[in-house]
């Protein structure tokens, strides 16, 4: 069998301008980044402005297991089977962080023959936009120290400075540091931290920002520290806006490459989506939708966590309106839900099926209370059954959802074609009614409880003593009426990933809270969720070489 990095290494790539073509781009709106990648310019998006927009689906998936669930293969694939039907159609995609890569996760350009290419460059470097994201971030913390060794004019509050360094790796001994050791001018000695970039605040500005000019208005209102009053310090404080959007005024533009099958994608931004907002640029999602009759996006991890930010967070910020849901599973996924060690998960076992059920039905039962339509799709592997198929398709259509099977990762588009005229079939005569869950005039403590209660299935939520204050602080400096980032596990509906399937009567533990001012919600950890993930034992890293003539290996 083939693995993922040789069917996309065989792949034959069309010419991006060619892909542009597709979409009434010309090549004198593409800024080229080699053959096969490019992004899309200023002038083209301005064009296309009043054209209507196209049908919005949004793919979320269960709760992740180490059996794996193929959100982003599902995406790839449905774009794939929309143009075998030929539709025109567009994927939105968030482009992949290098932490997990050299992690444990791998990738994100999907798998099998349902992927985006050139895989490598796609997991790699791309076109630079995480690395004009991390110089941006760091910048801003160089910045924020020499005006302290400098005199101090602001009266910053050294013990007080929230701005953290970031990285795109996975280095936990970067967690908690001390900087400015040594002599007097080296610096102010302080504890600092580091994030991985796809956790910076910068990241999910830039994914929130619908221009320049809202970029940099977005940037200004970043809080990096607070003076010995109390009051918030702000990036436009430190004079670090201009600077900062120079370094990603090519980042904020889409980028465009393609599917195995030649479907266009606009791949751009990256929010971690357990400790961020876990979606693709707003300016990305939009520029699809005017450009083709359907767009398919994804939101990070399970439905918990990605879908709710997608619509509490994105949706609500941009004025976007989903058509429908695609909510994917795996057989296998849900027995491992219901108790099934991962080493049995090829044996037929309905009970274990029934009772790890439970998961979906949750995530069912959530996507419903946005409005949205959805459709289930079970991504297919060999080892499930009739019976097993059966149940879950009973399962789901006693509940109001469509469903189909996806075989997309072994057939590509050709896979999809079932789950494609199912979503259409729903588009067509379900509308969607969408709405958030919760209204911007509700308190801080009430938008948490109703996240936990509602999407979680959470009993009560418990606050450490810090977040109390700081929940109170927020809403006396005014940021009482943002949405809130929940930061939680993605491995279970509560903060312990140990806790499968439904779990009930169960606690959140809110432990911190701040704002994110310049991204527009207040961030609440729970749990002992990270912002600066650490290495496996042993890391993906150690598979991963290049050969001779340039080609990757071991890349998934």
């Amino acid at each position: 069998m083939k693995t993922d990095i040789q069917i996309a290494q065989e792949a034959v790539m069309e010419p991006i301008t060619k892909i542009a073509e597709s979409l009434d781009i010309t090549p004198d709106e593409l800024e080229l980044y080699g053959k096969y990648k490019a992004k899309i310019s200023d002038e083209y998006m301005k064009k296309i402005e009043s054209n209507p927009d196209g049908k919005l689906i949004l793919v979320t998936a269960i709760n992740p297991t180490p059996a794996g669930e193929g959100k982003t293969t599902t995406s790839v694939g449905l774009g794939q089977a929309f143009g075998k039907l030929g539709k025109k159609a567009v994927i939105a995609l968030r482009e992949p962080s290098l932490g997990p890569c050299f992690g444990i996760k791998g990738g994100a350009a999907g798998g099998g023959y349902a992927q985006v290419v050139p895989m490598e460059d796609l997991n790699l470097h791309f076109t630079g936009d995480f690395h004009a994201i991390t110089s941006a971030n760091n910048l801003l913390a160089a910045l924020l120290d020499n005006h302290i060794q400098q005199g101090n004019e602001l009266g910053i509050d050294t013990r007080q400075v929230v701005w953290k360094r970031c990285l795109d790796m996975n280095d936990r001994v970067l967690r908690n540091i001390v900087v400015g050791l040594g002599s007097k001018m080296d610096g102010t000695v302080r504890e600092d931290h580091f994030v991985i970039t796809v956790a910076s605040e910068i990241m999910a500005v830039l994914c929130l920002a619908s221009d320049m000019e809202d970029l940099k208005a977005r940037l200004g209102r970043m809080v990096v520290a607070y003076n010995f009053e109390g009051k918030p310090v702000t990036a436009a404080d430190l004079q670090a806006v201009g600077a900062m959007a120079a370094l990603l005024k090519d980042a904020l533009k889409p980028n465009l490459i393609q599917t195995l099958e030649h479907t266009p994608a606009l791949v751009h931004g990256g929010p971690f989506a357990n400790i961020a907002h876990g979606c693709n640029s707003v300016r990305a999602t939009k520029t699809a939708l005017k450009m083709a009759d359907y767009v398919i996006t994804e939101a990070g991890f399970g439905a918990d966590l990605g879908a709710e930010k997608f619509f509490d967070i994105k949706c609500r910020m941009a004025g976007l309106k989903p058509d429908a849901v695609v909510l994917v599973a795996t057989v296998r996924a849900l027995k491992y839900n219901g108790g099934v060690a991962k080493a049995d998960l090829n044996t037929e076992n309905l009970e274990a099926l029934k009772k790890g059920i439970v998961n979906l039905e949750k995530h069912i039962e959530n996507l419903q209370k946005y409005g949205v339509p959805v459709v289930v799709t079970l991504n297919a592997f060999v080892s499930d059954t009739e019976a097993e198929v059966s149940f879950v398709k009973s399962f789901c259509e006693e509940r109001g959802c469509e469903f189909a099977i996806s075989e997309v990762w072994e057939k590509g588009g050709e896979g999809g074609i079932a789950l494609a005229e199912k979503v259409l079939d729903t588009l067509e005569k379900k509308k969607s009614d969408f709405h958030v869950l919760y209204e911007d005039s509700l308190s801080l403590k009430e938008k948490i409880r109703t996240v936990a209660r509602e999407i979680y299935g959470a009993a009560e939520v418990s606050y450490a003593p810090a977040a109390l204050k700081q929940l109170d602080k927020l809403t006396e400096l005014g940021f009482g009426n943002l949405p809130v980032c929940m930061a939680k596990t993605q491995y279970s509906l509560s903060d312990d990933p140990a806790l499968l399937g439904r779990p009930e009567n169960f606690t959140i533990n809110v432990r911190e809270a701040y704002v994110s001012a310049g991204a527009g919600f207040v961030v609440v950890l729970t749990g002992a969720v990270m912002t600066m993930p650490g290495l496996p034992k042993k890391p993906a890293a150690f598979a991963i070489d290049v050969n001779d003539d340039g080609v990757i290996t071991g890349l998934f």
